[in-house]
């Protein structure tokens, strides 16, 4: 079992930038994906962003360009930088080690304000 505990949630102006960091437990380079969900309030949870532990990404069409995912093995660190900030970013972000293992932090929220 590895615990994951996301920080640097906050409110923000439109146009402005947060990083988000998950910390995990223990070492994560055994884990080949981990990845950034988000939940807005009404809404069905969606993918944000994925990191392979190679260091591959993947983000949804509504972040690219605007989100980046790192990650750190030795660190057990997984990074979401945020820039270009919309209302509509507004969520709970998640920290996920999603498959096989499923498993999931308590979340951070990110309030952007127009």
């Amino acid at each position: 079992q590895v615990q994951l505990v996301e920080s640097g949630g906050g409110l923000v102006q439109a146009g402005g930038s947060l990083r988000l960091s998950c910390a995990a437990s223990r070492s994560i380079s055994a884990i080949k994906v981990m990845g950034w969900f988000r939940q807005a309030p009404g809404k069905q949870r969606e993918l944000v962003a994925t990191i392979t532990n190679g260091g591959l990404t993947n983000y949804a069409d509504s972040v690219k360009g605007r989100f980046t995912a790192s990650r750190d093995n030795a660190k057990t660190t997984v990074d979401l930088q945020m820039n270009s900030l919309k209302p509509e970013d507004t969520a709970i972000y998640y920290c996920t080690a999603p498959f096989p293992y499923n498993y999931w932090g308590q979340g951070t929220q990110v309030t952007v304000s127009s």
